[in-house]
């Protein structure tokens, strides 16, 4: 599956869901699943600087692909870099780099966050870029 797949699959498990509350309930359950980090992973220099809460974000390069993994001390970011992770997780940094996210605006995401979880969770996605972009140059 490719990252617009990835993205229209997310579209579709939002769609079943009428009003935030249970959107919000779902994304606290994703972020329940996204395993934690180990403790000596949880380092200053893989922390997603412009969160409001602790983001921690570990970059693996193997295979001409990137796999990604996170933590959060807050369950709803959590949640949301979640989300991120299921749509860039195994792809190739050219492919991160050239795709946009259309996910988050088509499931409205963004309006139903406060401003600094819309910062943190820009934050979130540029510090996934950068990585990607990183990466092309190994």
């Amino acid at each position: 599956m490719n990252i617009r797949e990835k993205q229209l699959q997310i579209i579709d498990e939002f769609a079943i869901f009428e009003d935030w509350m249970d959107k919000y309930e779902y994304i606290i359950e994703l972020g329940k699943g996204v395993p934690t980090l180990a403790p000596d992973l949880k380092t200053k220099d893989r922390i997603i600087e412009g969160c409001q809460s602790n983001v921690w974000l570990e970059t693996q390069f193997r295979d001409d692909k990137l796999y990604f993994f996170a933590d959060s001390d807050a369950i709803i970011t959590k949640g949301i870099i979640g989300l991120l992770i299921q749509v860039y997780n195994g792809e190739n940094p050219a492919s991160i780099l050239q795709n946009d996210l259309f996910f988050i605006q088509e499931i409205g995401l963004t309006e139903h966050l406060s401003p600094t979880r819309a910062n943190g969770l820009l934050s979130m996605v540029q510090r996934i870029k950068n990585e990607a972009l990183k990466s092309l140059s190994k």
